[in-house]
């Protein structure tokens, strides 16, 4: 393999990368913003409505509003709704301060993956630039191999955390998170109790379905796109 074939296939395995990362992050928010009446059932199927004493209708009220300030379309998590029969705000200031961590956490996803965008697009241009007729060759080998890969870790982290969700969850907290404001106390804090651990075991295995699927998909287009540009080129 001659420098400039090197080179190339270096910046399709890059972008292969950042297409993949982007796809991670969009496989979460099609978990939490896209899927019809996912909150829903997952507030029926454990039951919150009960523990929070609140009617279903006013909690997905709340639902939306938090998940509109967590990607930047509301301004702050001052919700008033009606908790018991009574009209209050549903978060208390520790609650209100972890959220905005989580924001920034979101915010940051969403601009990362435009970053990954813009890398990718420059990437396949400067291939483009080099390889012309092979460009979709260099960037379905670069998928072939970054997916597989990929698949292969993703797999395996997902059995290592399978086995004790708990402990893992509480360590991606302390990696992105500097301070205690994640630890809740559920007879204090309502949002412990409206999305408790079995909802983010439930939206975890989604996302991973989600990014899992597209993987998948796109391992086998590539799979098949090189071997038959290898038969039409020997």
């Amino acid at each position: 393999m001659n420098r400039l074939k090197f080179l190339d296939m270096t910046a399709g395995t890059i972008c292969a990368a950042a297409l993949i990362l982007a796809w991670l992050i969009t496989s979460v928010e099609v978990v939490a913003y896209w899927i019809p009446g996912y909150y829903e059932h997952e507030y029926r199927k454990y039951q919150v409505t009960e523990d929070v004493n609140m009617e279903m209708d006013d909690l997905l009220q709340v639902t939306e509003e938090m998940m509109a300030y967590l990607r930047g379309d509301r301004e702050d998590l001052h919700v008033m709704t009606t908790v018991g029969g009574e009209s209050r705000e549903f978060f208390n200031e520790r609650e209100i301060a972890h959220m905005e961590d989580v924001r920034g956490l979101f915010i940051g996803g969403m601009g990362l993956r435009t970053g990954a965008l813009i890398l990718a697009a420059v990437l396949i241009v400067l291939i483009a630039l080099h390889r012309r007729k092979e460009t979709l060759y260099v960037l379905a080998r670069s998928f072939q191999i970054g997916s597989a890969i990929i698949a292969a870790a993703a797999l395996i982290l997902g059995l290592i955390m399978s086995t004790d969700f708990t402990r893992y969850f509480t360590i991606f907290h302390q990696i992105f998170f500097d301070n205690d404001l994640w630890i809740l106390n559920p007879a204090t804090d309502l949002l412990i109790n409206i999305v408790p651990e079995p909802f983010f075991m439930d939206t975890a295995l989604y996302i991973g379905l989600v990014f899992g699927i597209f993987l998948l998909i796109v391992l086998v287009v590539s799979t098949v796109y090189c071997r038959k540009y290898r038969r039409c080129h020997i």
